[in-house]
């Protein structure tokens, strides 16, 4: 093996070393208000829709829900594996669907697929005057 081929080789190895970070980094979710309204007939509710897009292999960081909201979540594509409060974690393929209760912390959200997306929406009804959604958990 001559210089030149060693040199290639580690420069090569060195390419996808830095690039492995940057690719793990993609694999966090993307979370897209879809519908927002106050609902009319319940003063101080809101009703906030958003569609979750899991890369393949993605996944969401363990987090806590407005302590006011009531979650409806359907799968719209793929398979989403998902673990609320104490309860198992579960596997729901498209058409599939949950709930979670106030103050839930979900602490499993995530891609079940390492080779293709899932979309879920995720519709809330909530006190009209909490603005976030989710919290980390530390």
């Amino acid at each position: 093996m001559n210089a030149r081929s060693v040199i290639g080789a580690v420069c090569a190895a060195l390419s996808i070393a830095i690039a492995m970070p940057a690719a793990a980094h993609d694999l966090t979710e993307t979370v897209t208000p879809h519908f927002e309204k106050a609902i009319p007939n319940i003063p101080g509710k809101t009703l906030k829709a958003v569609i979750v897009d899991y890369p393949p292999g993605g996944a969401s960081a363990p987090h806590s829900h407005a302590e006011s909201s009531f979650i409806f979540a359907h799968v719209l594509s793929g398979e989403i594996e998902s673990k609320v409060n104490d309860g198992p974690t579960e596997t729901y393929r498209a058409g599939e669907n949950w709930y979670e209760p106030p103050a839930s912390k979900h602490l499993v959200s995530r891609n079940a697929s390492k080779t293709r997306p899932a979309k879920l929406l995720a519709v809330f009804v909530l006190d009209s005057d909490e603005k976030a959604l989710t919290t980390p958990i530390e």
